[in-house]
């Protein structure tokens, strides 16, 4: 019986974790090399740079700050939007990205990962989610 409780409370949690993607099919994302991560002013927990560091491991240059300081060779921007919460520590329980296109702003790609917990996720989790999927190793 025990056993069949901790199942059941596992796949509760499991059921509601979410990652969702969409990305348009002729932006071929690979073919981008120089990459802007867009600072959020409220972000205190520097997630630009941690997207751009993980676009660096998979071979992209990418860079993060306001968009006064995107260089001149950006071809891909990305804007983000991350939900945290507290419960006795604080947590990221959501990370939201859009890409566009730097020179006509045209949106190429979307992505979203939920991802609810007691134990708090490291914000490097939650990256790695959203942008696996979007993002090929080079």
């Amino acid at each position: 019986m025990k056993r069949l409780v901790l199942l059941a409370v596992a796949a509760l949690f499991l059921s509601a974790c979410k990652t969702k993607t969409s990305v348009d099919h002729a932006a071929h994302l690979e073919r981008f090399n120089h990459i802007f991560v867009e600072h959020v002013l409220s972000d205190g927990h520097s997630i630009d740079e941690l997207i751009a560091r993980e676009l660096r491991s998979r071979g992209y240059d990418a860079s993060a700050g306001p968009l006064t300081m995107m260089p001149p060779d950006t071809e891909a921007i990305i804007a983000y939007q991350a939900e945290w919460t507290f419960d006795f520590t604080t947590y990221m329980i959501e990370l939201d990205i859009a890409i566009r296109e730097a020179k006509t702003g045209r949106q190429i790609g979307v992505g979203q990962t939920f991802r609810p917990a007691f134990t708090g996720n490291d914000p490097m989790v939650m990256i790695k989610r959203v942008i696996d999927p979007t993002f090929p190793q080079k």
